[in-house]
């Protein structure tokens, strides 16, 4: 699993599988959308307005080879 944080956008994002091709997008929420393969997998989860709505998300993940997060 990788785990991708954009500070400009305030959007993070869970690959829970890297190898395989997106075929459709599910909205779960206003924040939440999730990527399905062509099997029906749910292969990532982009969460938007982390800061927003999930600033104690960013305090418990650590990101390899960044520079830290101020929340």
């Amino acid at each position: 699993m990788k785990i991708t944080y954009d500070s400009d956008a305030d959007a993070m994002y869970i690959y829970l599988d890297e190898n395989s091709e997106v075929d459709r997008t599910k909205q779960i929420d206003d924040n939440t959308i999730i990527d399905i393969d062509k099997k029906g997998r749910t292969i990532g989860i982009e969460l938007l307005f982390v800061r927003e709505t999930r600033p104690q998300l960013l305090k418990q993940i650590q990101f390899e080879n960044l520079v830290p997060i101020v929340a």
